[in-house]
């Protein structure tokens, strides 16, 4: 690994880990073995070091259009990960709830009815954990 691929390993892992949580991108790291080691590489240098390390845009405002391209391409595990991150980097229930009105209204009514289901679950889990923390 050259110098620039390993800092934005370094900075993708740092950023992967503020929005996602410590554990979840730790499970994700020793869940890794042989076949996939690399892709979990890739996926924390190209897509949290060189797509979240930019700083044009804000992280909430990342994490608002990661939910809107995730309902589109229907991938229901992504999403839920990406609503707790959006969570974490400060979108609130009324602009997650805006956001997903958005979806409906662009992406169909089926994407929207998997968006609002696929939130209010994170939402209650979120809610359960804060109220047992």
């Amino acid at each position: 690994m050259d110098q620039a691929m390993n800092e934005r390993f370094i900075e993708g892992r740092r950023i992967r880990s503020e929005v996602l949580g410590e554990d979840a991108v730790q499970r994700r790291l020793d869940g890794a073995d042989s076949f996939n080691r690399a892709f979990q590489e890739l996926v924390t240098e190209y897509c949290w070091g060189a797509g979240w390390g930019r700083s044009a845009l804000s992280r909430r405002d990342k994490s608002l259009m990661n939910l809107g391209m995730l309902s589109a391409l229907n991938r229901p595990e992504e999403f839920a990960l990406h609503v707790r991150a959006a969570l974490r980097n400060g979108v609130t229930r009324e602009e997650l709830q805006d956001a997903l009105f958005q979806v409906a209204i662009y992406c169909g009514i089926p994407a929207g009815v998997e968006a609002f289901r696929i939130a209010s679950e994170v939402l209650a889990k979120e809610c359960a954990s804060s109220a047992t923390a």
